[in-house]
């Protein structure tokens, strides 16, 4: 079943564009696939599933999020910025730049991670062997449905996803800077990459696909009134206990 989730079928465009998809939209599509559906029925058990809820339990623990500030508790985001530094080093010897001995990382612990899941796909080198990108805070108005994209973009591609995300988001649902920011952290996580991998001229850009990123997200960064420093510390807002107590005490009472 997950094998056939990653076909890039489902992650895409009819132009063969990267295209995040909510789980709802990700179930429009799985109705397509009849082999699909029915192997679905038989891991489930009964014919009678409902397509989105088994969607959304299949790709749960199999996604780890886009940014940062998500996968990471805040010994996690320390760590990580010990490995951003190692990062810049390796990318200075590379480029002939004597930089002296290049300090170890540390390795994470299942503490440095948000949940659980997210430490059992990556591991203590934060290596990303998970099947799918989760967009937390993502989701419409209209379609509270979880959103995803497919682990298997590189970084280009990525970035082009939560470009299209940003764009949906703030033209078709109206959401200004604030809704915004986390997706534009992301984009501005993955201009260190774009930058060292994707940096020689595309024609189908004009030029460099990393500097056509970087000016996509100086523009939004100028409409939304940010900077990439404030998107540097920005961190999700804590959960409420209080609220998650009343959700945990109305699922009780509609089972």
């Amino acid at each position: 079943m997950l094998d056939r989730l990653e076909e890039p079928s489902f992650w895409s465009d009819p132009q063969g564009r990267p295209q995040p998809q909510s789980v709802s939209q990700l179930a429009d599509r799985a109705r397509r696939d009849p082999d699909l559906l029915s192997v679905l029925g038989l891991l489930v058990g009964r014919p009678d599933y409902q397509l989105t809820t088994e969607l959304a339990r299949l790709l749960a623990d199999q996604a780890v999020p886009f940014l940062a500030a998500y996968r990471y508790t805040e010994s996690g985001l320390r760590k990580r910025a010990e490995w951003e530094q190692v990062w810049v080093l390796q990318r200075r010897e590379d480029a002939g730049e004597q930089v002296g001995p290049i300090p170890v990382p540390p390795r994470y612990k299942p503490a440095d991670f948000a949940r659980t899941s997210y430490w059992q796909q990556r591991g203590k080198l934060d290596v990303p062997k998970e099947r799918f990108v989760a967009y937390p805070g993502a989701e419409r108005d209209t379609d509270p449905a979880a959103v995803y994209g497919w682990a298997g973009w590189d970084h280009l591609e990525q970035a082009r996803a939560l470009a299209t995300l940003v764009l949906h988001r703030s033209q078709q649902d109206g959401w200004t800077g604030e809704g915004l920011k986390p997706l534009l952290a992301g984009i501005a996580e993955l201009e260190p990459w774009l930058q060292q991998w994707h940096h020689d001229p595309d024609p189908e850009y004009g030029g460099s696909p990393a500097d056509y990123i970087s000016a996509f997200l100086d523009q939004q960064l100028g409409e939304a009134g940010c900077t990439r420093q404030e998107l540097a510390v920005w961190r999700p807002e804590a959960p409420r206990r209080g609220r998650r107590r009343r959700a945990a005490s109305g699922a009780e009472t509609r089972s």
